[in-house]
């Protein structure tokens, strides 16, 4: 295979290392269980360097986006409440999935009620953007429950901030009316004079009466 991805043929070991080196490449085989074996000339430094550098970046995505928590307590104040849900919505906006936990202590173990209430809440509140994924369910003085994204729903959002910008962009790029312009929309005096009827057109009307 040549540099530029064509297909040259089956060629010998000696032909195919003289062409690369003719052109200052490498022969690299990339698929050692074919009969015959396929390699390809190529910079195989520069390879190494952009495929060095996706790897890099995957694991940097992959690092942004994983599970994260967010704990609530089940007498949560309405403040705290929206803070939390916030970071919540962020998560999730992210791409990333959300673990919820209320945490009890002492006598609210009598009251696990309140717990769920306060998920159902939470799920209530983030509507179409969150899945829920594992049904809260109790764990020693926790209770869990895991919610992930709607990518179709992020999917659409995304589409319509993409359509609003365009929209947005189309409008400021449209020249205001200026001044001359307001003033060609203004009637002239000769406008107004064609449109009185004249005494012509009025007397066969007075006539008719």
């Amino acid at each position: 295979m040549g540099a530029d991805g064509e297909q040259i043929g089956v060629v010998s070991t000696q032909d195919a290392l003289r062409q690369a080196r003719d052109l200052d490449l490498d022969l690299v085989e990339v698929a050692p269980q074919a009969d015959p074996p396929v390699c390809r000339i190529m910079d195989y430094g520069k390879y190494k360097y952009e495929r060095d550098v996706k790897l890099k970046e995957a694991r940097k995505k992959q690092s942004r986006t994983g599970l994260k928590e967010i704990k609530f307590r089940p007498k949560i104040d309405p403040h705290d409440y929206a803070t939390k849900k916030g970071h919540v919505t962020r998560f999730l906006s992210a791409g990333n999935k959300v673990k919820i936990t209320i945490m009890f202590r002492g006598r609210e173990m009598a009251h696990t009620e309140l717990g769920r209430k306060i998920l159902d809440r939470l799920v209530g509140d983030l509507g179409d953007l969150a899945i829920v994924e594992a049904m809260p369910k109790q764990e020693g003085r926790n209770m869990i429950m895991v919610i992930g994204p709607n990518k179709r729903y992020l999917e659409d959002l995304a589409k319509q901030e993409a359509r609003a910008a365009r929209e947005a962009a189309r409008e400021a790029a449209a020249p205001e009316p200026t001044a001359e312009d307001a003033d060609a929309l203004e009637p002239t005096a000769e406008d107004a004079a064609a449109l009185e009827p004249t005494a012509e057109a009025v007397a066969p009307a007075a006539d008719e009466g």
